[in-house]
């Protein structure tokens, strides 16, 4: 569903409000078992009359467990990236992944042996309950992977939100660790092996341009700056200043406890690496952007794409992982929330005495001096200070609604400066699986005008706790499962727990002030306006103009936050769909729960059954769901 690009590569490792970064073409996040962080990425080879005599003696679980931890293993030792994400150091340390496009389809080969491995070696009737949830989320990938891989093109190689230039030092800041000489060195010989791998990505962009796949016209000004911004600063100017990617590696350099001559050496190398193939890179990648800007289809919708309807289509069941739904049901079912929630917004302007005018109460949100904090470094910390004190307060009475909580802790950052012209809104960062890097809550805090105190604690709920670091965490916690369900991922799921953490804070007794529940039904309007615009721009081929002031109309956003909003609509096909159609169906299928069982329906048992087995396509979700209440049902007789 991607060009072959690395932004693809990593997609899992951050998320944010508005998109869950994805995976990329193989989803080789979707094959994983075994505790491989512990083990050596090639060792699954064995004496072959050995593993047969073995494989007879195996029961089916086994059998499965063994396929799940030969794939993981093999994906795992052709990713460098993912190795690292998992708080790895191999001899791969310092390299990048191929990003070509040979590579993507000798992957999207290996996939389908994979599924018609899985189906003809392992009999499901066979497996435990908990094994057959195993099959059904990794066949259900395969598949998802196999339809998405001819339209590998149409996934835009630079947007507003994913810049492929600020990814390799985000990814450095935050994943490549150096505790040694050898990470340093690691480290230079990543700077130096960007080379190659942007190579890789230009002529990803050039295949897809002559397939008539361009980036929309509003992402080349934003892409551009932020990639002259990671080559601003020393050693790429004559500023007394470092860059964000010297001041990491100097940084990380300093901290090691060796000679002063040894520290000099590695920083000289890294700054030769910087100013040499690292710099020719990023020139490069501006030039080629500059290139297509006549080339690009300008402000539309995917249905300016070639095939672009059947794509939309696959986007769609991409990430609501219904694949029944159609554009027509979901701007429908749209529509009708957003009617809802307008009256229930107008019951809170009733209660603080507004009067009835929505729009009225919508300019003041926008305008009134005492919804921001100040446009000032001490407004930035307040910001970030309040945002921690809502999540902190969740904890306080957690366990009435959780039987299991996170190891992992959860931090709250501002978006650095140097990223934050193309940075999301507000995301989040999962923590490395054994919690030696923890969770983050990052929030763009570039212009404090946009920031509306109002929504600030629904935010910090959906991309916290009980949202994302919940369900990420956990997840990746889980203990007695193939490793691949640490990783899943499906989008509906996933931002659909955040959506419905933010109605479960309010089930809590969160949103006492009557703004801060405004707020949260902004936040559920800004999801259920998304269900409309998207399907509004992609299949009914509305404006981008259209679509921003439905969002204003709707919603007391700034004009610059609807903007970015509908940008990244347009961007990214199929996943603004994801919020409201997981939350219906987890609402949904808790309802069913309390209404079938009754007295016996207990709210951290049915979270322990929507968490247990990590992230899940809606239909296995339901799946789970049933079997939880007929077990209910069976004790209870």
């Amino acid at each position: 569903m991607c060009g072959p690009k690395w932004l693809a590569r990593l997609r899992r490792t951050q998320k944010y409000r508005g998109h869950a970064l994805t995976n990329n073409l193989k989803t080789w996040l979707a094959a994983t078992s075994a505790l491989v962080m512990f083990a050596n990425p090639l060792v699954y080879a064995q004496d072959t009359a050995q593993a047969t005599q073995q494989a007879a003696e195996q029961t089916e679980d086994q059998k499965l467990e063994a396929f799940f931890a030969e794939i993981f293993q093999r994906n795992i030792a052709n990713s460098p990236l993912f190795q690292a994400q998992l708080g790895m150091k191999t001899e791969r340390y310092g390299e990048w992944d191929d990003f070509s496009d040979t590579e993507a389809i000798r992957q999207h080969e290996e996939t389908k042996q994979d599924l018609v491995r899985l189906r003809a070696n392992i009999n499901r009737e066979k497996l435990s309950e908990a094994s057959q949830v195993s099959y059904r989320i990794f066949e259900f990938l395969q598949e998802r992977a196999i339809a998405g891989h001819r339209y590998r093109f149409h996934g835009y190689a630079f947007s507003t939100m994913n810049n492929p230039m600020t990814f390799p030092v985000t990814f450095m800041q935050n994943i490549h660790r150096v505790d040694n000489v050898s990470d340093a060195e690691a480290y230079i010989s990543r700077l130096n092996g960007l080379k190659v791998a942007g190579e890789q990505l230009s002529e990803g962009i050039d295949m897809a341009a002559e397939r008539g796949v361009v980036p929309t016209s509003f992402s080349f000004d934003p892409v551009i700056k932020d990639a002259l911004n990671v080559i601003t600063g020393a050693p790429f100017d004559d500023s007394d200043e470092d860059s964000a990617i010297l001041a990491d590696f100097r940084g990380k350099v300093d901290a090691l406890e060796i000679d002063a001559s040894e520290k000099q050496r590695l920083i000289d190398e890294a700054v030769a690496a910087l100013a040499g193939p690292f710099q020719q890179t990023v020139k490069t990648f501006i030039a080629k952007v500059e290139s297509l800007r006549d080339q690009s289809k300008g402000a539309n919708g995917v249905w300016a794409l070639p095939d672009g309807k059947a794509f939309y289509e696959n986007q769609m069941s991409f990430w609501t992982t219904e694949k029944d739904l159609t554009a027509k049901e979901i701007h429908k079912t749209g529509l009708k929330d957003v009617k809802r929630i307008r009256g229930e917004m107008k019951a809170i302007m009733a209660t603080v005495g507004f009067g009835d005018s929505l729009q009225e109460f919508f300019t003041f949100l926008r305008t009134d001096p005492s919804n921001f904090f100040p446009n000032t470094p001490e407004g930035k910390q307040a910001y970030l200070d309040q945002s921690k004190a809502y999540i902190d307060a969740i904890y306080a009475d957690v366990d009435k609604y959780f039987n299991v909580l996170p190891k992992a802790p959860l931090e709250v950052k501002a978006v650095e400066e140097w990223r934050e012209e193309t940075a999301p809104i507000a995301f989040y960062n999962r923590p490395t699986p054994d919690g030696s890097r923890p969770g983050i809550y990052y929030v763009n805090l570039k212009d404090m005008t946009t920031k509306q105190k109002h929504e600030m604690e629904t935010v910090a709920y959906h991309e916290g706790a009980p949202g994302h670091h919940f369900q990420i965490a956990i997840q990746q916690e889980l203990t007695g499962v193939p490793m691949f369900q640490k990783f899943a991922f499906f989008g509906a799921y996933t931002e659909g727990w955040g959506l419905y953490a933010e109605r479960l804070a309010k089930e809590q007794g969160r949103f006492t002030d009557p703004m801060q529940d405004f707020g949260r039904l902004q936040n559920e309007m800004l999801r259920a306006a998304r269900l409309v615009v998207d399907t509004g721009i992609h299949s009914k081929k509305w404006s981008r103009e259209k679509a921003i002031k439905f969002m204003l109309d709707n919603n007391p956003m700034t004009e610059e936050d609807a903007t970015k909003e509908i940008e990244r609509y347009i961007d990214l096909p199929g996943q603004a769909l994801s919020y409201k159609i997981g939350m219906i169906k987890i609402l949904e299928l808790r309802d069913k729960a309390k209404t079938e069982l009754g007295d016996d329906f207990d709210i951290r048992d049915f979270h322990d059954v929507v968490l247990k087995s990590g992230a899940v396509a809606l239909p296995i979700l339901e799946e789970l769901i049933d079997a939880y209440i007929a077990e209910q049902k069976a004790e209870a007789a």
